[in-house]
């Protein structure tokens, strides 16, 4: 049974509430592509699990009048560390898309990043974002298109419409191993298409001898040469998404990178990667605040939010959740989940005595010598 149009039920009061709502109507091929992880989904059941055990370590009776959820992200004030992350095929779950998603995130003051892989063209997003005085951030997200000057039209248009940054993901050159995919036989329905991308190629005959991964896909994917081509092409703030590896963040630095994205893509690429927030002190450590540090997976909760600046991050990226409330509401369901998340994060930092994200640091949490 879907949410009634013009509201959202008294029952669903979290955002795991959502989810299970969503995967009532939402066809099984549907949900396996966006729930579904890499191989045995270790890495997508860690991802939240490591955030649930973390214990949080309260303070009291501190003077919390005035506080606020504000950030600085790329030298601005948003009003909250709340951003959208880049999906796909947002129109597998609502009519609307990327649109509503788009409309929701500016109304709740939460950022949003268009995927190069969106159903709505990157100038429809824009008029539903720009004029929201209380918005968040508003970025572009770009998969390496082979040769340069495919992804070069892309930054183009980019800055002619006036996104404020892009995430280059960094981390799928080849995708995940899918089995929770593969068993429903997801395959996009007809007329369901990334808007900004030529129609794929059809598949080359395999070649005797060779490996289509290793002989095919990656000559065309991208390296570190091309991340600083990149960096010196566009005006537009670079930051890498898909980073795990402190070493990764050193090089991205180097090269001209003006933030970091610690993830691990959801679990949807390799299985065995560490949940990201078993990485996110050592990536914290390394980049020593030189520029801004966004993570991302697993967060279900505000608490979750508080944790994760707690260890270090500037700002977190929801994904999943995000689907759960379109595919509910369209972009009612997705504003109501972003305002559950500011909510609890808001009721979080007043428990622990924090009147600013300012005030959040390591000592909030009950970590082990």
């Amino acid at each position: 049974m879907r949410p009634p149009a013009n509201g959202i039920p008294n029952d669903i009061v979290s955002l795991a509430d959502h989810e299970a709502w969503a995967q009532q109507h939402v066809a099984p091929a549907t949900w396996a592509y966006v729930q579904g992880g890499a191989a045995n989904e270790h890495t997508l059941a860690a991802n939240t699990a490591a955030w649930q055990h973390l214990p949080l370590h309260p303070r009291v009776l501190r003077r919390l009048d005035g506080g606020h959820t504000r950030t600085t992200l790329l030298g601005r004030e948003w009003p909250s560390p709340l951003i959208v992350a880049p999906m796909a095929h947002q129109k597998l779950l609502h009519p609307h898309g990327e649109a509503a998603t788009a409309l929701a995130a500016a109304a709740q003051g939460t950022g949003f990043v268009l995927s190069t892989q969106s159903n709505t063209p990157m100038e429809e997003v824009l008029p539903l974002v720009l004029n929201e005085a209380g918005r968040g951030p508003l970025w572009f997200q770009l998969y390496w298109q082979a040769p340069r000057d495919t992804t070069l039209a892309l930054v183009r248009r980019a800055e002619a419409c006036g996104f404020e940054a892009l995430v280059l993901s960094v981390d799928a050159p080849v995708n995940g191993v899918r089995d929770t995919e593969r068993r429903q036989g997801f395959r996009l329905p007809p007329g369901t298409h990334a808007v900004h991308l030529a129609p794929p190629p059809a598949a080359a005959t395999p070649v005797p001898g060779q490996s289509r991964i290793f002989d095919q896909l990656l000559p065309l994917a991208p390296d570190w040469d091309d991340v600083a081509w990149l960096r010196s092409q566009t005006h537009l703030p670079l930051l890498l998404k898909g980073i795990t590896h402190p070493a990764d963040a050193q090089l991205a630095i180097d090269l001209g990178a003006d933030g970091v994205v610690l993830s691990n893509h959801g679990g949807r690429t390799l299985d065995t990667v560490p949940a990201t927030a078993q990485l996110l002190p050592a990536m914290a450590h390394a980049i020593d605040g030189r520029v801004p540090l966004i993570v991302d997976g697993g967060l279900r909760r505000g608490t979750d939010v508080l944790k994760a600046i707690a260890l270090g991050a500037d700002a977190v990226m929801l994904g999943r959740p995000v689907l759960h409330g379109l595919a509910n509401a369209g972009a009612l369901g997705v504003a109501h989940v972003l305002r559950l998340l500011r909510d609890e994060l808001e009721v979080a930092m007043a428990l622990c005595g924090c009147r600013t994200l300012a005030n959040v640091g390591k000592e909030l949490l009950n970590l082990p010598d």
